[in-house]
């Protein structure tokens, strides 16, 4: 009888690390510190693509982000997915990427260039990295862009950015 009151003691003891360790990210089961949710397509950046032209992007959103639930600042990282497509009908593509903070009053404001600096996506790079500040709402946003097409016979389909969003 005593040795497993001696065993169980010890298992118990034991145990209590754990506990700690898992509560130490504040997060109880079923809530989650972040949400990421692409942007609707209505709201897309949108790019007509004409055969061996020069041509513009305009602007939309990608990704809307909720970091509210957490203090913690978290690295993101945001790519180009298709790029191997791309390739095939564009000479280059430069996709100038903005980061919004939500304010107060439900209004989005610009981040500063302090706290995010300019940021280019392109075929050549294929992901930009950024870290955003816990207890805010984000998005993220292409301000505007530029390419170069090849030639388009007609009939033919071009390939256009496909984006992805990650959080480490």
């Amino acid at each position: 009888m005593k040795k497993s009151l001696f065993i169980i003691t010890i298992l118990v003891l034991l145990l209590i690390p754990c506990g700690a360790a898992y509560a130490y990210d504040g997060v109880g089961a079923g809530e989650s510190p972040m949400t990421i949710e692409p942007a609707d397509p209505a709201l897309t950046p949108n790019i007509e693509v004409f055969g061996n032209a020069i041509g513009g992007v305009e602007a939309g959103d990608l990704f809307y982000i909720d970091v509210s639930g957490t203090t913690v600042d978290t690295p993101f990282t945001l790519y180009i997915t298709n790029v191997d497509e791309l390739v095939h009908g564009y000479r280059y593509m430069n996709l100038n990427v903005g980061i919004y903070v939500q304010t107060g009053t439900g209004n989005w404001e610009k981040l500063s260039v302090t706290a995010c600096p300019e940021m280019y996506l392109t075929m050549q790079n294929g992901l930009v990295n950024f870290t955003l500040p816990g207890s805010a709402k984000y998005k993220v946003t292409i301000e505007n862009g530029c390419y170069r097409s090849y030639y388009i016979t007609p009939g033919s389909s071009i390939a256009i950015p496909s984006f992805y969003l990650t959080a480490s």
